[in-house]
This record gives structure tokens, C-alpha cells and sequence, in this order.
């Protein structure tokens, strides 16, 4: 019996906006670790997708997950910044352009293509004051000369990972809507505590007995969430600047 399928569509999609998604999608499956949707059919504005039946998490369920996930940033990307392989188009974050980049260094990709190109929508749409944009520049300034840098290959990650995009069905976890590119791995972690998850302290477990994380991964947490704080601040306003600004602020008292 052929699967129920969702079809997506957006008459005012940008050009390959959904064949961004396609491509994310089957490059995240293809690492062979957490389970992704799977992509039936793409076209310009339209998308379909096999159906979710969605159920409530169960603790068990986190846990595979995690460790899923460990596997899913262990297959790798060319570059931090890096697109799907084999996608030469444009990526996005939501409805946002998101650069692609072909950087060896983790602070400069992460600083450039990050977090300045979304400061200055924020800013000009009222997201960020003046004085928290000031903050939020010194910690770039930090994390482009490389500081934190820790040595890490880029991982294959999801890139836009809160729990909205992490749906539930009877055999786990399943991965949805991804921003998928070459980049630091906590960046997935950070961004499932920004908003929440399910069972997250038994996700994060599990896939750190999988593949240890680094030591004080808990304290950059907020370096990592940098990105998608601006991002929401570009778009949602000063609440997200606010805690972009914390957020910038911590980054800067790291060892």
C-alpha cells in the first residue's frame, strides 16, 4: 500500500527553495543515522513528503535518537559551510537565505556567515539595540580570530534543529525541515536546549556515550546558540535580542 504523503507549496517560494529542502534532506539520510523524512517528489514551490504519524516521545525513543544523531554529524562535510554534496544552489533557514561557505576554520565560518549577516537585519528591524549589537560584535571578533576553535572536522548537521523539527513516530525520532550544511556539532545540541525537547537530557547522554563531547561543552552552549538567537532577532524581535546579547555575553567569558 503506497505511504500517505504531506505536499508543501508556496506559489512565492524562492528560486530552488524547495530543492534546497530535498537536497538537506537526502543528505542528512544518507549518513545513515537519524531518520529523516523522506523526500517522494520535488519541483520549483512544491515538495512531497511520506506522512508523519506522530506519537508522544518516550524516553527510549530520546535515547536512540541521540545516539542517531552522533552518527548523522560523523558523516562528515567538505568544509564548514559546506551545502549537501552535490548541491551547488542556494540554502536557507526558514524563509532566510542562509551563505554557504567553504571555510576550514569553524570561528571564521560561524562568525561571517552566522551571525553578521542577520545582526544588521536585526538591528535596522529593532530585534538589537545599539548597545547589545555592540556586545554581540565584540564576541564575533572573538570567535573569528578563532579562540574557540577546538580542532573538531566540520559534521554533517541538521542546522535548524529545535524541537519542532524533530517529530516523534512509533519508531523514534525523525528529522524534518533542515538547514543542513557543513558545521560544529554542538550547534545541533545547543539549538535543541534553546526551545526545548522532549526527553533532552537523555538525547544529549545518549549520543555523548555514542561519541564523547568535548569537555565544557555545557558552557559554550550559548556560543553555539548565537546563530539562531540573531536569526529569530532578525525576525521576532527584542526579546531575542535580548538574550542574543546574554547569549554574546557568555561567549565572551569562555576560557
Amino acid at each position: 500500500m503506497p505511504a500517505e504523503t504531506l505536499v508543501k507549496q508556496r506559489i512565492d517560494a524562492p528560486p530552488r527553495f524547495f530543492e534546497a529542502e530535498a537536497a538537506g534532506l537526502n543528505w542528512l539520510a544518507a549518513a545513515r543515522g537519524a531518520r529523516v523524512v523522506e523526500v517522494i517528489d520535488v519541483s520549483p514551490g512544491r515538495i512531497e513528503l511520506v506522512r508523519i504519524r506522530e506519537t508522544q516521545p518516550a524516553r527510549d525513543a530520546a535515547r536512540a535518537f541521540g545516539a542517531a544523531l552522533a552518527v548523522t554529524h560523523t558523516g562528515g562535510a567538505d568544509a564548514f559551510g559546506a551545502p549537501p554534496t552535490g548541491w551547488d544552489g542556494p540554502l536557507f533557514i526558514g524563509k532566510r537565505p542562509l551563505p554557504v561557505a567553504d571555510e576550514s576554520s569553524w570561528g571564521r565560518f560561524y562568525a561571517r556567515d552566522r551571525i553578521l549577516p542577520y545582526l544588521g537585519i536585526a538591528a535596522h528591524a529593532g530585534g538589537v539595540s545599539r548597545d547589545e549589537a555592540t556586545v554581540v560584535e565584540l564576541a564575533v571578533d572573538r570567535i573569528d580570530a578563532g579562540e574557540l576553535d577546538d580542532g573538531e572536522p566540520p559534521a554533517r548537521i541538521h542546522g535548524d534543529l529545535w524541537h519542532g523539527n524533530l517529530l516523534w513516530d512509533a519508531h523514534g525520532g525523525i528529522l524534518i525541515d533542515p538547514a543542513a550544511h557543513g558545521g560544529h556539532r554542538e550547534t545541533d545540541l545547543a539549538m535543541l536546549a534553546l526551545f526545548g525537547a522532549p526527553y533532552l537530557d537523555d538525547i544529549v547522554a545518549a549520543y555523548d556515550e555514542s561519541r564523547p563531547l568535548r569537555a565544557g561543552w555545557r558552557q559554550r552552549i550559548p556560543l553555539h546558540q548565537l546563530h539562531p538567537l540573531v536569526v529569530h532577532a532578525a525576525s521576532y524581535g527584542p526579546s531575542y535580542g535580548r538574550a542574543l546579547a546574554e547569549a554574546a555575553r557568555e561567549t565572551l567569558a569562555l576560557p
